[in-house]
């Protein structure tokens, strides 16, 4: 795959999710929040205003830390296919 065909699969991926309208459990939540925030270079602290939260979603940027932007968008894709698309 292109990087080209990867970024249009990835953008179509989060848009998809940023349309689902029904209830996504936290878990995967946390895992599209650690793929999303790598494949977009983004280290930035957690901005929530809950401590809870931040906590959650520092620890799931840890356990994705090993993973480089390409393998985070395709992470992405994949867990947006198998968990919401059922595909």
């Amino acid at each position: 795959m292109t990087e080209d065909a990867l970024y249009k699969q990835f953008e179509e991926a989060v848009t998809f999710v940023n349309n689902y309208t029904e209830p996504i459990p936290a878990d995967l939540l946390l895992k599209l929040y650690a793929y999303y925030k790598i494949a977009n270079k983004n280290y930035d602290n957690p901005g929530s205003k809950t401590p809870l939260i931040n906590a959650f979603k520092a620890n799931a940027l840890i356990q994705a830390q090993n993973i480089d932007r390409k393998e985070a968008m395709q992470q992405y894709i994949a867990l947006v296919a198998k968990e919401l698309r059922n595909t």
